[in-house]
């Protein structure tokens, strides 16, 4: 049986006794069916935590049938009470019409709800759906404003676009410098393609002095983590100057 992350399914910034932690025990260990036997009656009683996973279980089909309808309608009672990981999750479902017709304005709406909460997710979401999406038009310079409150939240994907943003000067001024710091942070979360773009700022010397070890050891890193094109331009790199590639 596939063990979800806890991290990733479970709403607990606060630890809840009795029968809300004994599902979460029970969902560490895979055991989902006994998850939902302890949510399910506190989640009739209005607990918000227990509305939101009974919905992320049957968004994914864990210890159920998936059913996106019935997703949302945990979600949706979750998003309500305010919990702002509902409010995001209910708005992905509105984005992709699935369990509900798709709707990108009551999609955006409950993003806004989560990011005013503060959820990088959400904002990250918003920004998205101005950047990259057929929900809207694109408009660069709300995508970046949002990609960057979602980044400064420490979301990864978010870093890394914003950096993108950045370097190309899309929806603000070229900023390589700014480029850079964000593609670092982006890249020391594992993101493999802020390694590629980051080793490519070291190798054309953007906003940084020129640095082929560095460049070197980041698309190693993003070729690890089976990225094409860092595979292959470590490839030329070595063959270029092969003195950087011996030395590790």
């Amino acid at each position: 049986m596939k063990v979800i992350v806890v991290a990733i399914l479970l709403v607990c910034s606060v630890l809840f006794a009795g029968d809300f932690e004994k599902g979460m025990q029970a969902a560490r260990s895979g055991d989902y069916k006994t998850a939902l036997k302890y949510w399910e009656p506190l989640a009739q009683k209005g607990n918000v935590n227990a509305q939101h996973n009974i919905g992320f279980f049957y968004e994914n089909g864990y210890g159920v049938r998936q059913n996106y309808e019935k997703a949302a309608k945990w979600y949706t009672l979750a998003a309500k009470g305010g919990l702002p990981q509902a409010q995001n999750n209910l708005g992905t479902l509105y984005a992709d019409g699935q369990g509900v017709k798709r709707d990108c304005k009551e999609a955006l709406r409950w993003y806004k709800l989560a990011a005013k909460q503060n959820y990088p997710k959400a904002q990250y979401n918003i920004a998205d759906m101005y950047n990259d999406s057929d929900c809207f038009p694109a408009d660069y310079a709300k995508a970046v404003h949002w990609f960057e409150l979602a980044a400064k939240g420490g979301n990864p994907l978010a870093q890394y676009n914003l950096a993108l943003k950045y370097q190309r000067g899309e929806g603000t001024r070229r900023d390589y410098k700014e480029a850079l710091r964000w593609y670092t942070l982006a890249a020391k979360q594992g993101v493999p393609q802020a390694k590629l773009n980051l080793g490519l700022m070291y190798y054309n010397a953007q906003g940084v002095a020129q640095d082929k070890t560095m460049t070197y050891k980041l698309w190693r890193s993003a070729a690890k983590q089976g990225n094409v094109d860092a595979q292959h331009n470590l490839e030329i790199l070595c063959m270029q100057s092969p003195w950087v590639c011996k030395r590790y």
